[in-house]
């Protein structure tokens, strides 16, 4: 993943934007974070509705998820997606952006235009074993049958491959939370803290990913990076292998 933010304007416009949504965030001193993605130093802004604190890199746009998942792929230096053919579901923006050019990169999506395959996570008709790492940020909360979902992704994979995956967790609990009766905008707000999340995930999530036949590790910094860097308390990346056998 190669480095670089955007322009002056495109910074001016997002701080002010996010001025506009909460202003209550710059009354209080705020402290600089960094990116690991484009070198920015600097104060962080807002994302979401309701508005995250320190969250979006004012430079790249990167949100936490991208940052841990960009301090893993350059872990002990280098790049561990350099060569690598890669799928990547709900491709976002600053991902899409970075990996312009790379023949090796594709995108995949059931509703959003412009991606290299329009697809169902479900249903995959691509071959077997046909990529090297497929990726998903906060997809798998939004999929009825995410556990069908998972085996496809397993499938796609070469022996040996990885899948990356982050998903909203409560480390409060052992087991997922869903309910297929709630269906409502406001009942699963109030329950999955999202309109169009179907579940809350527990720590089992990890054993979803076992069952799907993935070898499943997690990937996550240390307190004091995670405030240097912004990310996120209680997310962590899950690295999920296909056995090379």
């Amino acid at each position: 993943m190669s480095n670089g933010g955007l322009g002056y304007w495109t910074r001016l416009r997002r701080l002010a934007g996010a001025w506009l949504n909460d202003r209550r965030q710059f009354r209080a001193g705020r402290l600089d974070r960094t990116c690991p993605i484009c070198g920015y130093h600097g104060v962080f802004i807002s994302v979401g509705h309701p508005g995250r604190w320190d969250a979006r890199c004012l430079s790249c746009g990167s949100r936490e998820r991208h940052r841990l998942l960009h301090l893993w792929v350059i872990e002990g230096g280098g790049d561990k997606l350099a060569g690598k053919r890669i799928l990547h579901f709900a491709p976002e923006k600053v991902i899409m952006r970075r990996m312009a050019g790379n023949p090796l990169y594709e995108t995949a999506d059931l509703m959003q235009e412009g991606v290299t395959h329009q697809l169902d996570i479900t249903d995959i008709h691509l071959p077997d074993a046909s990529y090297d790492v497929v990726m998903a940020n906060h997809v798998l909360e939004h999929i009825p049958d995410d556990r069908k979902a998972m085996r496809e992704l397993f499938r796609l994979l070469k022996p040996g491959g990885i899948g990356l995956f982050t998903v909203p967790i409560n480390a409060t609990r052992q087991s997922t939370y869903e309910n297929p009766a709630i269906t409502g905008k406001a009942e699963r707000w109030a329950h999955f803290s999202a309109h169009d999340h179907l579940r809350y995930y527990g720590l089992d999530f990890a054993d979803r990913l076992t069952e799907a036949g993935f070898a499943v590790e997690t990937f996550r910094m240390t307190p004091e990076e995670e405030v240097r860097y912004g990310l996120l308390r209680d997310e962590w990346l899950y690295i999920a292998r296909k056995p090379d056998v």
